[in-house]
């Protein structure tokens, strides 16, 4: 959209002069560049710009990637002709209520997006927070970062590891020393992460140099049951990968690395996520210091964690190859015993096992599940059926697979109510016993 002076505003920050869009009550303010780097290295803060307006670029810079056509079918179509590649992906966006009380500081949700460290970006329609701002008069700053090869894999000094994780530090940093200008409230600042993006914030607990830049968190369905013993795998996979590191067609190189892709029948569950966090590499501790690093900082942190019911049905029961054997009859009973086995594998008991942890070692821990309730929905809750339950926006999920046996006023009377709770915990780290909980949550303090 081209800026009109009629619905933009310029806010003046220690950052700089940036321009936002004002629009049915809401400003936003798009694609910030908060750092830069070169490839494979670290990230480095960008300066102030005090004489110059911010503007922001006219296409989304999202970090290089291959489509996924589970998440094209399942969740909608990614309109990659308003996207431009980038490297060096590390922006953030925005969202905020139009009106703030003079002296009022509203709280920041930091929203990291999910897609297995490999997709994905912070800016998609799937994920506006637009709605949720409005309701619930918070700011919500979504943050891109470096994915796959750029970004999550690493282990070497050509090639560091946990350069994506180190990119979303430096936005967390950026947000600290200038939220406050935009009405943010710096020292109430609740990261919020789906999927790969709930494993990331879990890491950031017991990352280094993260002092002060945050004090909640809510992890969803975080795949934490494949976080184990990655090393072999994650090194092999740099090996292969190798060559690829100084091509200058990141297209091409993204068509190439597949064919190189860790095998699941040589590492198990864990190569589905061949890109991840890596331990033993700058921020992140050795594997096995991990669980009592997590322990040592419980009390630093109110964490709500939780997962979907069905979370891996999203994967099998939309596959026509598996469904042409059991999709029905036994086959059928085999599948949801096959789903609920490997949700809780993968999703249901790392989360409860760490939620006890937290809670052992004196942590203020929610734990959550979300449910269908739906008899004729035969997916159930699966993994992201929580996206548009905390962000809303029907026309964004109008093509989308996975609701497609689920009305949207089912959706909305759910979700808003979900929204609420979520914005309570951000506000005050706890939820009350009396605030109204949707039907599908089941919700409880540790």
């Amino acid at each position: 959209m081209t800026p009109n002076q009629q619905h933009t505003i310029i806010f003046e920050t220690r950052f700089g002069k940036i321009l936002a869009l004002k629009e049915n009550g809401i400003i936003k303010a798009r694609s910030i560049r908060y750092a830069h780097s070169e490839r494979f290295k670290k990230p480095v803060a960008v300066e102030t710009s005090l004489s110059s307006i911010l503007i922001s670029p006219e296409k989304t810079p999202v970090c290089p990637q291959a489509l996924s056509p589970l998440v094209e079918k399942m969740i909608g179509a990614t309109p990659v002709e308003s996207f431009e590649p980038d490297e060096a992906t590390q922006y953030l966006s925005i969202t905020r209520p139009e009106i703030i009380y003079e002296n009022k500081k509203l709280p920041v949700v930091v929203w990291i997006h999910g897609g297995s460290h490999e997709i994905g970006c912070g800016d998609l329609t799937t994920a506006d927070p637009a709605e949720w701002v409005k309701e619930q008069h918070i700011i919500v700053v979504s943050v891109s970062y470096r994915l796959g090869l750029f970004g999550f894999l690493g282990g070497d000094e050509k090639r560091p590891a946990n350069l994506g994780l180190l990119d979303i530090i430096e936005a967390l940093k950026w947000i600290k020393n200038n939220i406050a200008d935009l009405g943010g409230d710096d020292n109430n600042i609740t990261l919020l992460g789906q999927s790969s993006g709930g494993d990331a914030i879990a890491h950031l607990m017991i990352s280094e140099e993260v002092e002060g830049l945050f004090q909640r968190l809510i992890i969803q369905s975080a795949p934490l049951g494949l976080r184990h013993k990655r090393q072999k795998m994650s090194a092999e996979f740099l090996k292969k990968t190798e060559f690829l590191k100084d091509e200058t067609d990141v297209l091409k190189m993204m068509d190439e690395y597949k064919a190189f892709v860790p095998s699941v029948i040589k590492y198990g569950l864990k190569a589905a996520m061949p890109f991840g966090t890596q331990y033993g590499y700058f921020p992140l501790c050795k594997e096995e210091d991990s669980v009592e690093m997590w322990k040592k900082n419980a009390q630093k942190y109110d964490v709500l964690i939780g997962l979907n019911n069905d979370e891996t049905a999203f994967y099998l029961k939309t596959s026509e190859a598996l469904n042409k054997y059991f999709g029905k009859g036994f086959g059928l009973r085999i599948m949801d015993k096959t789903v609920e086995k490997t949700t809780a594998l993968i999703y249901g008991n790392p989360a409860i096992q760490f939620a006890r942890n937290l809670a052992d070692a004196g942590g203020n821990v929610y734990l959550f599940r979300i449910h269908s309730k739906l008899k004729d929905n035969h997916i159930g809750a699966p993994h992201c059926i929580d996206l548009p339950l905390i962000f809303g926006n029907e026309s964004a999920w109008k093509s989308s697979e996975l609701l497609k046996d689920i009305p949207w006023s089912r959706i909305h009377e759910n979700g808003k109510k979900l929204r609420a709770l979520w914005a309570e915990f951000a506000r005050t780290g706890k939820i009350s016993d009396t605030s109204e909980r949707p039907e599908i949550l089941e919700l409880r303090k540790m």
